[in-house]
């Protein structure tokens, strides 16, 4: 099947009901089709045109197609002693398996990506680190211990996801844009980037920073305060360097008891210093 085909097929096939569904015979075909549009990294549930990410609402369409699609499956890992690890899911998304050609470095230890997500060549798990279905994660990009990349999250090159760095994902509603980071980006451990958040190239972001949706960034470069703006997400600039921060509550109980609330602030911006101290070593690849 064509690529157009197969969208205009997955838009049909998403407005039918989930046991009605089942029943049309090319419903299974049309979906591993588009699985394998995902799998090869041509089909991306977010794309960036004309300088802003926009969310392609059929290919997460598509991904509930094949949940609808789909029927409990027990899978399992022999252990020794005899004790298998068990594991249960929807039979359209197993576990993906990468070979030595894929070019892909998933490092023994508890590691696994879920079948609809794309990893590029020269990308690196270390373990245990787990990729959603319709996540996207591109060249060069290092996935480190116990972090996550949710449902359609949109990874660019040469980015590090440090230890325990949460990239969340945006699955429903369809139209909404997944959480972004672009390329040559430096997530520290222990960040969450969430809710439809969009980190531009070259940022850095810092140790335990929690980004979402409803969180107002301070500038303290530029004196300004970045917030979600309407429709739009909120949106990390390039080679903004991000620190955890507070800011004084408001309220006299507040003042009374010197409350503080958590608060990222940018303190700087990118320059050769914070460039020698995030570089990512070529010798781990």
């Amino acid at each position: 099947m064509e690529f157009e085909e197969i969208r205009r097929s997955i838009e049909e096939l998403a407005e039918i009901p989930a046991a009605d569904l089942k029943s049309r015979p090319e419903a299974g075909d049309v979906f591993r089709a588009f699985k394998g549009l995902l799998n090869s990294g041509r089909a991306r549930s977010a794309e960036k045109k004309d300088g802003r990410w926009q969310a392609n609402a059929w290919v997460k369409q598509g991904i509930l197609v094949g949940m609808k699609l789909g029927v409990l499956q027990e899978s399992s890992i022999p252990l020794r002693g005899g004790n298998d690890w068990t594991f249960v899911d929807k039979d359209t998304y197993p576990v993906r398996r990468f070979g030595a050609g894929d070019g892909v470095r998933v490092v023994p230890g508890g590691s696994s990506v879920r079948d609809g997500a794309y990893l590029a060549p020269s990308v690196v798990m270390m373990p245990p680190a787990y990729v959603n279905v319709g996540a996207y994660v591109d060249e060069g990009t290092m996935i480190d211990s116990h972090a996550l990349v949710g449902s359609c999250a949109q990874v660019g090159r040469n980015v590090h996801l440090s230890a325990a760095s949460q990239i969340g994902g945006v699955l429903e509603p369809v139209g909404a844009v997944p959480v972004v980071v672009e390329d040559d980006v430096m997530i520290g451990g222990n960040c969450g980037i969430y809710e439809g958040t969009v980190v531009r190239s070259r940022a850095v972001i810092g140790t335990g920073v929690i980004l979402n949706a409803s969180t107002p960034v301070y500038d303290l470069v530029n004196g300004e305060i970045i917030r979600k703006n309407g429709d739009g997400p909120l949106t990390i600039p390039e080679g903004a360097v991000v620190v955890a921060g507070s800011r004084k509550a408001k309220g006299d109980f507040a003042a009374e008891h010197g409350l503080a609330i958590y608060t990222p602030l940018i303190v700087k911006y990118r320059d050769e210093k914070t460039d020698s101290a995030t570089a990512l070593e070529s010798a781990l690849r």
